[in-house]
């Protein structure tokens, strides 16, 4: 294949020195074209209008010491040389019309020569294909008497670096680590979401909507996102928090947009408002759902224009910022019952996750129970541990469908806090564990079970049925009426053995099961 050069003409660096001496000068453009290891076939040298001249010289020299090189002069003008927007269109002009041949020629981008602009113009091209070749760099040499330097040719395909590429990965890993707060998760679905999250964070500013139940971790995970992104010189300014299900009206005004003095009773003074606070960080709008319409007007504005106009004022203020929202709700839904805008939700579901519920990842109940008590000890400088056979009494019970963890981390965090305080000695025994379990389950499970089952029931059918199968469907009734779908239902009760057939549908078993007792899925949900 014929080699095919392609750089800009260096006014300062290719141009000629004293008179007669230019031979005994290194000369970037000219310099590519005397190496011995190298054979330029064509050389489609960039110049100024106003240095044809030059670039004609140039031109001549190269066929003196490589006949061979054909040299096409094309006129390159841009008005400012150290204007990023202009040298870049220009020389995206260039690649868009030119006639690469690919079958038969390969093309080195010369980046030693032009402003440092127009070097990183011509990265960029070639970096993204624009410019499908490889970068080649000349250089004076080490050995100054020899005026045609050295060539190196730089290979951006980072796929053929292992040592970069194994570089690559192991900053993604630990990007994702982080996100999870150093947590070895061992759910693959979740850790496939939590490395999606980590590319979109790192290359991204757009809005990110973390859906997902109350406790589920959409806080924390904001907050990691944000310290990810300032690691990474991406943000600026500060992250900022706030619940808009604590604030209302006149209030949320205020408090997101800000105010001026005297624009309502009791505006004694000025307000910047948590936007304005935000700017060139994060803002965090956890339960975004409970904004009322005309603030989500305002936040829309906001967010598309950058600009928005406190309570009581007539002046714009601007704020950039990146918003990342939360939410338990279905917004969609919604939309349709016009409590929340169709447009803002457009424009914060560009990048949407929905982080699973804490009953979704069993498998990781032991690794977070790890984690709290590591948090205890970092708070209360106390390193609290449970004895063997009290490690496993909670995890047996913390995995089991008994356990619906409806607060989810919430409900764990409570609860390793409450184990670790009352333990004596540093040591959760089994008392400990047998006492919080009953605990939870008391709350998980209020319900009186004889009355539970008479409600759906009645006397006459519950008084026919045996204890064992009173035991069960009570059982079975308390989880359909916990979870959200007769698919999650049947994929906590039937866990075990799902895993043994090669097609389950565990909805189909559930709905099986509840026709025996005259039963159907939507009677047993709660109102």
């Amino acid at each position: 294949m014929k080699t095919v050069a392609i750089g800009l003409l260096g006014t300062t660096l290719d141009g000629p020195a004293k008179a007669g001496a230019r031979w005994e000068k290194w000369r970037p453009s000219v310099s590519l074209c005397q190496q011995e290891d190298l054979l330029v076939s064509r050389f489609e040298l960039l110049y100024p209008p106003n240095a044809r001249g030059l670039a004609e010289a140039v031109a001549a020299d190269i066929a003196a010491v490589s006949p061979e090189t054909k040299v096409v002069l094309r006129s390159a003008d841009v008005p400012d040389p150290w204007d990023f927007g202009q040298v870049y269109a220009t020389l995206h002009e260039f690649a868009r019309t030119y006639p690469f041949d690919l079958e038969n020629e390969e093309y080195l981008i010369h980046i030693t020569t032009g402003t440092h602009v127009a070097q990183i113009c011509l990265f960029l091209l070639t970096e993204s294909r624009r410019l499908p070749g490889r970068l080649v760099q000349t250089s004076p040499g080490r050995d100054t008497r020899y005026v045609q330097g050295e060539v190196q040719i730089v290979d951006l395909d980072l796929s053929k670096y292992d040592a970069i590429a194994s570089r690559f990965r192991e900053e993604q890993k630990e990007a994702a680590s982080f996100l999870k707060s150093g947590i070895a998760t061992r759910n693959a679905e979740f850790n496939r979401l939590i490395d999606r999250i980590e590319q979109v964070a790192i290359h991204s500013r757009e809005p990110l909507l973390l859906m997902g139940p109350t406790g589920a971790g959409k806080s924390r995970l904001a907050r990691r996102i944000f310290e990810l992104k300032r690691s990474r010189h991406q943000v600026e300014g500060e992250f900022v928090e706030v619940n808009c299900a604590t604030i209302r009206g006149e209030g949320a005004m205020s408090t997101l947009f800000g105010h001026v003095k005297g624009s309502f009773t009791g505006a004694l003074r000025d307000r910047p408002g948590l936007l304005r606070a935000a700017n060139r960080g994060v803002l965090f709008l956890d339960e975004i759902g409970e904004l009322g319409l005309d603030e989500q007007a305002m936040l829309l504005r906001a967010l598309e224009e950058k600009v928005f106009l406190p309570l009581g004022s007539d002046r714009e203020v601007k704020s950039d910022f990146m918003l990342i929202a939360g939410t338990n709700r279905d917004l969609g839904t919604m939309v349709r019952e016009r409590r929340f805008r169709d447009d803002l939700l457009a424009r914060i579901n560009l990048w949407t996750f929905v982080l699973p519920g804490l009953r979704d990842r069993v498998e990781d109940l032991e690794p977070n129970l790890d984690f709290e008590l590591e948090q205890f000890a970092r708070k209360n400088g106390a390193n609290v541990r449970f004895n063997r056979e009290a490690r496993e009494r909670f995890l047996r019970f913390a995995t089991s469908p008994e356990a619906t963890w409806a607060g989810n981390f919430r409900d764990l965090n409570g609860a390793v806090v409450r184990m670790a305080t009352l333990s004596r000695g540093g040591r959760i025994t089994t008392e400990v564990v047998d006492e919080e379990i009953a605990r939870l389950r008391g709350e998980w499970h209020p319900h009186n079970a004889h009355d539970t089952l008479v409600r759906y029931l009645g006397e006459e059918r519950l008084a026919a049925l045996d204890m064992f199968d009173r035991v069960q469907l009570e059982h079975v009734i308390g989880i359909a009426r916990r979870t959200r779908s007769l698919s999650d239902a049947g994929r906590l009760l039937f866990n075990a053995s799902r895993q043994q057939k090669t097609s389950a549908n565990d909805a189909d078993r559930l709905r099986k099961y509840l026709a025996r007792f005259g039963l159907e899925w939507k009677s047993l949900r709660e109102d």
